[in-house]
């Protein structure tokens, strides 16, 4: 995208190194981490895309030099160092920001599109959830294993994702109420977990993620007081870029008509257009915001990030004590 241009790339598997000289001929080829922060004043921003565990390190290290940053999700293993490291980001005035790009899936943007519409009427119920069929557990994944400082299992992974969505639609969360379980034989971390929130709004949310689904249900379910939007499938851009696809090319981002939601009621509901997915404009609000240095806000910032890690902790808490934790 025009503002930005990829600079260094850190790898030290010989495979993926020679994927990113082949993609990417012009960009450095960085062995370790150490090579990056040594050439820090060849760079503006680092995005952080390691394992979880060492997501705090190497953004406390980019941040010391004063780098600007992004880090994926989820930000940090648990609240506490998430706030040390927005502390550390705030103390140096860099632009921070966490990688929640599903604010730009097609299916989210449709959805806050008709809420702020009114086509829903009031909004009472906000269903959201990801499907996976995955029964057997591949363990040279880190995500399948190891200890809370590898914030693995699906809570971290595609929680983040769901937590971060109804916050940023229907408000903070007031209480929360979870179902987090390991299902799969031999599993080292959760597999299955069900979220249910009371939001600020007073609109609930019902989350759902799981590796056992041999069918799954509708991403989206938005129940109203005149109408309701149900999305089937995931959105298009995760898969298009897996197959070599870029945001710049014709139709990125953009859904088949037979893929659209229905909008309506059970006697009439009708398609609704997916809005093309959009992540790219997460790095478009990320260049704007370091140019204007500090006076436009980060795409996602850190707080998001911290609200939504508060919300896994309370659902560990109420998964284990089989309670209502409120917030």
């Amino acid at each position: 995208m025009p503002g930005l241009s990829l600079s260094s790339i850190v790898t030290s598997d010989p495979e993926r190194s020679a994927e990113a000289r082949s993609a990417y001929p012009h960009v450095r080829i960085l062995p370790s981490a150490d090579d990056l922060f040594a050439a820090a004043d060849a760079h503006d921003l680092a995005v952080i895309a390691a394992p979880n565990r060492h997501h705090v390190p190497l953004a406390l290290r980019a941040v010391d030099l004063g780098l600007h940053l992004v880090v994926d999700k989820p930000l940090a293993a648990n609240v506490a160092d998430a706030q040390r490291l927005a502390d550390a980001a705030a103390a140096r005035g860099v632009v921070a920001s966490v990688f929640h790009n599903r604010r730009w899936d097609g299916d989210f943007l449709t959805l806050r599109r008709l809420v702020s519409e009114g086509s829903l009427g009031d909004l009472t119920r906000l269903e959201s959830r990801f499907d996976r069929w995955r029964p057997e557990i591949d363990r040279s994944k880190w995500r399948e294993g190891g200890g809370p400082e590898d914030a693995g299992g699906v809570l971290f992974d595609i929680g983040p994702h769901l937590i971060d969505q109804v916050l940023e639609l229907l408000g903070p969360a007031r209480s929360v109420y979870a179902e987090v379980r390991r299902m799969r034989s031999g599993a080292g971390v959760d597999d299955d977990v069900f979220l249910a929130l009371e939001h600020s709004s007073g609109v609930r949310s019902h989350l759902f993620a799981t590796m056992l689904a041999a069918q799954s249900g509708p991403r989206l379910r938005a129940l109203g007081s005149r109408a309701a939007y149900v999305k089937w499938g995931l959105d298009v851009q995760e898969q298009a870029l897996r197959s070599g696809a870029r945001p710049g090319d014709h139709g990125f981002g953009e859904e088949p008509r037979e893929s659209w939601g229905l909008l309506g009621t059970e006697e009439d509901a009708q398609p609704v257009e997916t809005a093309p997915g959009r992540y790219v404009e997460f790095y478009e609000r990320m260049e704007r915001a370091i140019r204007a240095g500090g006076g436009e806000p980060p795409p996602v910032p850190l707080d998001a990030g911290i609200a939504t890690l508060r919300v896994i902790e309370a659902a560990q808490a109420s998964a284990a004590q089989r309670v209502v934790v409120s917030l």
